[in-house]
């Protein structure tokens, strides 16, 4: 309908396409990646039997927060927007002026929001090693093992946090790339179908 009104062209179709495509391969692949930490249980006697003694890993995902880190920022940042419009005070409506979707500052403070809310909590995963009795192999147990998880899972929160992040604005970079108004192709929505559909 757009190209055949002339309002954009076939090379920004064929762009959007692509990007589409790239984004859904990208999407798949990290959702899909996670970093193997290795650990071995050591091997127990109870009675006539023999317990433990092999080795597995804990599967730490890349994105481990889903889509909850959007949903927390864009609801965060739409509130001063929703506030603004019952309220008739100038200074006020500057403010959430600035804060309309895709402007610089909303932009910015979207993204700081993402990685702000994107949680890295590695308790969980040492209290199921203190139960089974497992450890990291070449990790003392205790603080080390804790602060080594702890380290790991933060990189790769970090690492996850600027996916979402890059995810949630790259709606607003393929409309400047392909310059095609009001076809919305947002990373949020295909976050969720390629969660529910893996």
């Amino acid at each position: 309908h757009y190209v055949q009104a002339g309002t954009i062209s076939y090379f920004s179709v064929f762009m959007f396409g692509v990007i589409a495509l790239a984004m859904v391969v990208f999407v798949i692949h990290v959702e899909t990646g996670f970093r193997r930490i290795p650990i071995s249980y050591a091997k127990r006697v109870v009675g006539q039997r023999a317990y433990g003694g092999h080795s597995s890993h804990i599967p730490l995902k890349v994105n481990q927060a889903g889509v909850i880190p959007i949903i927390f920022a864009s609801s965060v940042l739409m509130f001063p927007v929703t506030v603004a419009q019952f309220i008739d005070v100038p200074w006020v409506k500057t403010v959430a002026s600035y804060l309309e979707w895709g402007k610089p500052l909303q932009t910015a403070l979207y993204v700081g929001l993402i990685i702000f809310f994107t949680p890295g909590d590695s308790s969980f995963e040492y209290s199921i090693l203190k139960k089974y009795g497992g450890f990291i192999p070449g990790i003392r147990p205790g603080k080390p093992t804790a602060d080594y998880l702890d380290h790991v899972l933060t990189r790769i929160t970090l690492a996850g946090s600027v996916f979402l992040a890059f995810i949630a604005v790259l709606p607003n970079m393929i409309a400047a790339a392909t310059h095609i108004e009001g076809v919305y192709f947002g990373g949020t929505a295909l976050l969720i179908v390629v969660g529910v559909a893996l």
